[in-house]
């Protein structure tokens, strides 16, 4: 049973099955907002949802693990379009949902109006390392239709793409209906270096911190409003760019300056922390 059931409690909560949540709450354009906070207020903001919304379950299951791969260029272009803050960055990731074996390659490419926009395609788990033909083929796809690369530069990025950061967490979700959002409530998050050519894996973890993201159309929802309500903002975390920066401190992250520096500051290899208080 994932660790997060432990901690944080959803029973008594209206539940939604997946079918139902892909159907209702889809949401692969929308605007993301994300949010750092102790574990008392995640739970305070899931006993306020309670009754509004609905909790996502598979098999008696209400919270479950997430394993994410992400890749890159050599030179870690996606990586830097993100953290110079280019209007067409993209992602490529795996994701893996453990406890079912499913997974996705999917491509995020950022929309109108800073909207993020999600396209997926089944995969084979043991794939989830590496970039197949197929997989290959649809990054190619996406990144010319969404106007992100001229094709032959969409075909050599694709070609290039090899993985460089893992991520592990447990995830509860959670349907707002009279919203039309989503709101994840991820807890456990750790990020484990692939940089094979490297002296060793390097790991961090956001420790009791819990990552909250709102998913809407448009509006904020009863989640954002609740949250500010409680004198929490959006903050500026990106699963990879922020775990790139704090497994690679030479990387330019201004961009992510605060938040390394304020809520993730203990999850900071000493590396990092030595360059920094030069």
């Amino acid at each position: 049973m994932p660790r997060h059931t432990l901690r944080l409690r959803t029973h008594g909560m209206a539940t939604i099955s997946l079918q139902e949540l892909n159907t209702d709450a889809d949401l692969l354009t929308r605007i993301d907002r994300k949010y750092l906070i102790p574990l008392p207020d995640a739970q305070a903001l899931i006993s306020t949802l309670a009754p509004h919304g609905r909790v996502l379950q598979i098999d008696q299951l209400q919270a479950f693990s997430y394993a994410s791969t992400y890749f890159d260029t050599p030179d870690l272009s996606t990586y830097l379009l993100s953290a110079r803050k280019r209007r067409r960055s993209f992602k490529v990731r795996t994701r893996t949902y453990l406890d079912s074996d499913l997974c996705f390659l999917e491509v995020k490419t950022q929309g109108s109006r800073e909207s993020t926009v999600k396209t997926r395609l089944p995969y084979s788990s043991a794939d989830c390392n590496r970039i197949t033909r197929e997989g290959g083929d649809f990054v190619i796809e996406r990144l010319i239709d969404s106007h992100i690369l001229a094709p032959s530069q969409a075909a050599q990025v694709a070609q290039m793409l090899s993985p460089v950061i893992m991520t592990h967490y447990d995830r509860i979700t959670m349907h707002l209906p009279q919203d039309e959002a989503r709101v994840t409530v991820d807890a456990y998050l750790t990020w484990r270096d692939i940089d094979v050519s490297g002296p060793g894996t390097r790991t961090s973890s956001i420790g009791d911190l819990i990552v909250v993201e709102t998913k809407n159309p448009s509006t904020p929802s009863l989640a954002d409003r609740f949250l500010w309500s409680q004198g929490h903002r959006p903050a500026r975390i990106s699963k990879y760019a922020t775990g790139m920066a704090l497994l690679h401190p030479g990387l330019p992250a201004n961009k992510w300056h605060r938040t390394l520096t304020h809520e993730l500051a203990g999850s900071r290899p000493s590396t990092y922390q030595a360059r920094h208080a030069a």
